[in-house]
């Protein structure tokens, strides 16, 4: 087991952020938080080891956790709430943090890719 010289955050959606996906569509069949918490994403940050750490890092990282997270459910921006600041950050996202972050694939490094890349399917 390797020990990695990172922190975790994991992001679950809230009501508000459920509230705007569903107000995307009308039509279609309204999503639960439930169904969209079913799947967390968890996004590695430098490492902290206390709250302010944290909150240096949520201030600095927000916009790009909130940009994936709404662009995970509508691409067009222009459809995205606004103004994309830390207060709906706060309204739309719900963060539980990881001090330690352990690796337990023996057999594999580590491997990273831009975002942009797996959008052009490399």
């Amino acid at each position: 087991m390797k020990m990695l010289n990172r922190s975790a955050m994991t992001v679950k959606l809230t009501q508000d952020f459920v509230d705007w996906i569903n107000d995307l569509d009308v039509d279609s069949e309204q999503i639960s938080l439930q169904e969209v918490n079913e799947e967390a994403t968890v996004y590695l940050i430098p490492e902290i080891e206390d709250e302010d750490q944290l909150n240096e890092t949520v201030e600095e990282f927000y916009l790009n956790v909130l940009e994936n997270e709404l662009k995970s459910w509508e691409e067009d921006e222009s459809r995205w709430p606004e103004p994309l600041d830390i207060a709906l950050f706060k309204r739309f996202i719900q963060l539980d943090p990881a001090v330690m972050v352990f690796d337990l694939d023996y057999g594999s490094g580590l491997q990273s890719a831009s975002i942009d890349d797996l959008e052009e399917g490399f």
